[in-house]
Order: structure tokens, then C-alpha cells, then sequence
């Protein structure tokens, strides 16, 4: 399994219906299987994200964020790592909002 305790993630691709942008941080913490991060910059203000984390390091999780517009979004997502030549974690995204237009996306997000 992967440790993605004390981990920090920032995107390098979002679609365009995403609100995550190179500004937004992504702090992670780990305890057992559980990860959750509070997350904010560029559009995003403030937000939290709660997942399970498999033993191949796949991540499902359940994410809530309030937007520079004031509105509270929510959405599901799963994560596919990626272990990069320099030892970094890359993360592949496939995400879907739960509030709004209901729509998909695709991300991709590094570590620090």
C-alpha cells in the first residue's frame, strides 16, 4: 500500500468543468487505510476530501468544497498512482460532481 501521509499534491491537468488549478494544494494525511487532505487556492477557498486507500495505492474518495463564487460543491472521484522516475507520486483522476451539472472530469495531480 501506498503512504500518502504528509503528502502534498498539486494539479497539472483538470478539465475544463473542474475548479482545481496549479494554485490548489491537496495536504494529505494517512492513518491505516483512510486518507483525507483539506485543500484550497486558485478558485477553491476551502476543502475536504475523505477516501479509502486499496493495496495497489488507489484511492476512492468523497470530496465537498466551497468556490470564490460561495458555492458548496460536492463530488466523487477515484485515483490510479503513478510512481515517477524521481521516486514522485503522480495521481490519475476520474472525477464526477454530485452537485451542480453533475458533470465528469479527468485530473491529474503530483506530489511536491
Amino acid at each position: 500500500m501506498i503512504n500518502y501521509n504528509n503528502k502534498t499534491f498539486s494539479p497539472v491537468s483538470n478539465t475544463e468543468n473542474g475548479e482545481t488549478s496549479s494554485e490548489t494544494f491537496f495536504h494529505y494525511k494517512q492513518n491505516g487505510n483512510i486518507l483525507t487532505s483539506e485543500y484550497s487556492g486558485g478558485q477553491i477557498v476551502s476543502g475536504h476530501l475523505i477516501g479509502l486507500v486499496d493495496n495497489e495505492g488507489n484511492i476512492e474518495m468523497r470530496y465537498h468544497q466551497v468556490n470564490k463564487k460561495g458555492e458548496l460543491m460536492t463530488g466523487i472521484c477515484t485515483s490510479k498512482p503513478e510512481i515517477l522516475e524521481n521516486g514522485k507520486i503522480r495521481l490519475h483522476e476520474t472525477w464526477q460532481w454530485t452537485s451542480g451539472d453533475l458533470s465528469k472530469g479527468n485530473s491529474v495531480i503530483e506530489e511536491q
